[in-house]
């Protein structure tokens, strides 16, 4: 039976983007592009090809950043689209263990909310159970992220297979070669937290001192939290750099275990392989990209912001003009400034999960043309026509 495109173990054999069998290949003969040029022959100079959005020779920051935006310029619709059903799935789910908690402890929440009701005699031990739940719900809620921040990762390097070699691709496609890769790039992802999970812990607990040493010295008592900062610290900066530096180790992670079909652990095994030697290039590079999806994402939410600033100021200074609105102009206020901050975080979160993964992926992909001359294979992989529709 004949295999589409979409089949990532189909790709990974028949396009070059699995592991490179035997020994690597080292790195590509001549100056790949510069001197003796992309097989120019007679020492003439050619430059390398470009079916897609990166040319298939080794490339710096630029074409890093540059093959990224192209990349989400050509197939927003793909990526937005998964990334729309992902995020809207997580908050149906983490609504509906919402509702789920409050109907299970109802009368703990009024009581809480309601002081008229609250019984003086009640030991905090009665109030356990809230507190239990709302820690449950927590857990919960980032398991729920955590897997549709999966979903985007796993599409990025999807997206990008057809990308680099210059094909189309629909959302049915990119879905069919991502699925499959979820579960492992959601290990990844847990498994990385994990390696943070200490100095973000070191870093809560420093801002919880501080806060109390204020509140301490605002009330005029000396709260002897000093110990408790300077601990956490100390903790954070022996820990912190460690965790940066496994982070980064790690970060090819997501995007081997779709290209090459590789489990979690093998996937940050190969990963630590890929930035052995080149550690500070591929951290300055991501950084870089980072801040550049963070900057992003803030200004993608300004024109939401702009927009129910807007729409309150239209009601006066205490938007509601000169009197009380009935309620359905109060219920559409409300449904309206929802819809607008819902937006803006989901378009920032799109953009801000998804860049960040195109350019590791990318510096992946440049890694192993540089190591394992994969140029040359993508190269042959792009002139050959695509094995199967691409339809869904």
């Amino acid at each position: 039976m004949r295999k589409y495109e979409g089949d990532g173990e189909y790709m990974s054999q028949h396009t070059g983007w699995g592991p490179p069998q035997g020994p690597p290949a080292g790195p590509p003969p001549g100056p790949y592009g510069r001197g003796g040029g992309y097989g120019g022959g007679w020492g003439g100079w050619a430059p390398p090809p470009k079916p897609g959005v990166v040319p298939l020779a080794p490339y710096g920051v630029m074409e890093v950043l540059g093959g990224a935006f192209m990349t989400l310029g050509r197939h927003w619709k793909q990526l937005l689209g998964i990334a729309l059903a992902a995020y809207a799935a997580a908050l149906v789910v983490f609504g509906g263990a919402l509702v789920l908690a409050y109907v299970a402890l109802r009368e703990d929440v009024e009581r809480l909310v309601d002081t008229s009701r609250y019984d003086a005699d009640a030991a905090p031990a009665d109030f356990a159970p809230l507190v239990a739940a709302f820690i449950g719900v927590y857990l919960f809620g980032m398991l729920v992220l955590l897997t549709a921040n999966a979903v985007v990762y796993a599409s990025c390097p999807a997206v990008l297979q057809d990308a680099i070699l210059g094909r189309r691709a629909t959302i049915g496609t990119v879905w069919r070669r991502a699925r499959p890769r979820v579960g492992a790039v959601l290990r990844v992802t847990l498994l990385m937290w994990l390696v943070a999970a200490v100095p973000m812990l070191l870093m809560v607990l420093a801002f919880t001192a501080i806060v109390l040493s204020l509140f301490a010295l605002a009330v005029g008592e000396d709260g002897g939290f000093g110990w408790l900062l300077g601990l956490a610290v100390l903790g954070l900066l022996a820990t912190g750099p460690v965790a940066v530096w496994l982070w980064v180790r790690f970060s090819f992670a997501p995007a081997v275990a779709v290209f090459e079909g590789q489990g979690a652990i093998a996937s940050m095994t190969r990963s630590a392989r890929l930035v052995s030697g080149d550690w500070w290039r591929v951290f300055g590079i991501s950084l870089l990209g980072a801040i550049i999806a963070g900057l992003a994402g803030y200004a993608l939410q300004l024109p939401f912001s702009f927009l129910e600033g807007i729409g309150g100021d239209g009601f006066g200074a205490d938007g509601f003009g000169d009197g009380a609105p009935g309620t359905g102009t109060a219920v559409a206020i409300l449904v309206t400034g929802l819809a607008f901050g819902l937006v803006a975080q989901i378009v920032s979160q799109v953009f801000t999960a998804a860049f960040p993964q195109l350019v590791n992926a990318l510096i992946y992909v440049d890694q192993r043309i540089r190591r394992e001359n994969l140029g040359a294979t993508l190269a042959e992989a792009a002139a050959a026509p695509p094995q199967g529709p691409l339809s869904p």
